[in-house]
């Protein structure tokens, strides 16, 4: 991507050779940086669905790879049942970002076939990698692109952890930052926390510090105290409608809405491959529903009395007319929104 390099302080957060995943645990950060090693299909649906491994591009490429040690595991006998069994796991280990279901269905193709066990299992593995390396590269593209919207010394608000450790290079959003960033530009961050497990405050934060990003680090109620003091909200996304509602982290609706009281850009960073061509509008994108034992407990100690109900909605959806524009590795989309995101090259299907 124009010479551009992936900079040292940046997480690899999922890493395969020679048939052997690896994950960091991110449930595990930022106390210890401790690493799953995946040994099944199984154990990769498992990964993602407890958000050891997190953030959309992630996942796809996590899963990808799950099938990849899958197809080693298995003997010949039932390979292709059991492979199809294995994909149908992953698909179904979180419903709402559309990375997930994508880059498991590219590698059906390679299954379903009567090639047999062995061409099979090079196959997926090839997949695979070609995954994780066109995310590589869309991120930087995502990147280059992004650097238009930051003057020096811009203040960015963001939600959630869309750096390196959500997706492959420098991520989405927060990788526009982190490019900055090994430009050796000046960028401020206010990160929200995100509740309900603070993948703000454990990742964002943590890479931030990383990068040597001035950040200050907010409860998600406090957004609109600080809006003010932000040039720009950059967010990212799990899933975009053909009409460009947005699916992300809970949380992402507030900001959207106080970016328009405030008169503040607000942005989604996202790669073609989360781009849903066949929904035509957010309001039939599945919501995942989490415990809620995330919400009426903090970590390991009880805060809400015996028989609280909590609701645990990991996302929201954001109406299109709360956007101003979605970078991508093709640039900047504006509205109208059907018509720039149809332009959007779509993304290979089985």
């Amino acid at each position: 991507m124009g010479g551009m390099k992936t900079p040292p302080f940046v997480y690899q957060a999922v890493r395969y050779h020679r048939g052997r995943l690896s994950l960091i645990d991110q449930t595990r950060l930022p106390g210890r940086l401790v690493w799953l090693r995946i040994r099944s299909a199984a154990e990769g649906a498992d990964a993602i669905r407890r958000l050891a491994v997190r953030g959309a591009p992630n996942i796809g490429v996590a899963a990808a790879y799950s099938l990849a040690v899958e197809a080693r595991r298995l003997g010949d006998r039932e390979f292709e049942p059991r492979m199809i069994d294995a994909a149908g796991e992953l698909i179904s280990a979180r419903p709402t970002a559309v990375n997930l279901d994508w880059a498991v269905r590219r590698m059906l193709p390679h299954i379903a076939t009567d090639r047999s066990p062995s061409q099979v299992r090079r196959l997926v593995e090839e997949e695979a990698v070609r995954i994780e390396g066109e995310e590589i590269e869309r991120s930087l593209a995502i990147a280059r692109a992004g650097l238009k919207l930051l003057r020096d010394d811009s203040a960015v608000m963001t939600i959630c952890n869309t750096g390196s450790l959500a997706g492959p290079g420098l991520g989405t959003a927060l990788g526009i930052v982190l490019h900055v960033r090994a430009q050796g530009r000046r960028v401020r961050v206010i990160a929200c926390e995100t509740r309900p497990l603070l993948q703000g405050a454990r990742l964002t934060m943590l890479e931030l510090k990383r990068a040597g990003v001035p950040a200050r680090l907010i409860a998600d109620s406090a957004a609109a105290t600080f809006m003010p003091d932000c040039d720009l909200v950059l967010a990212g996304a799990d899933r975009i409608a053909r009409n460009g509602d947005t699916a992300n982290k809970v949380g992402t609706l507030m900001l959207a809405i106080l970016a328009q009281e405030f008169g503040k850009p607000f942005y989604v960073a996202a790669p073609g491959s989360t781009f849903d061509h066949k929904m035509k509008t957010g309001k039939k994108i599945l919501v995942e529903k989490r415990d809620p034992r995330e919400v009426t407990s903090f970590g390991s100690c009880r805060v809400a009395p015996e028989g609280a109900i909590a609701i645990n909605p990991a996302f929201d959806v954001t109406p299109a007319r709360f956007i101003t524009g979605f970078v991508t590795e093709k640039g900047i989309l504006r509205p109208p929104f059907r018509r720039s995101i149809a332009r959007l090259p779509r993304e290979k299907q089985p």
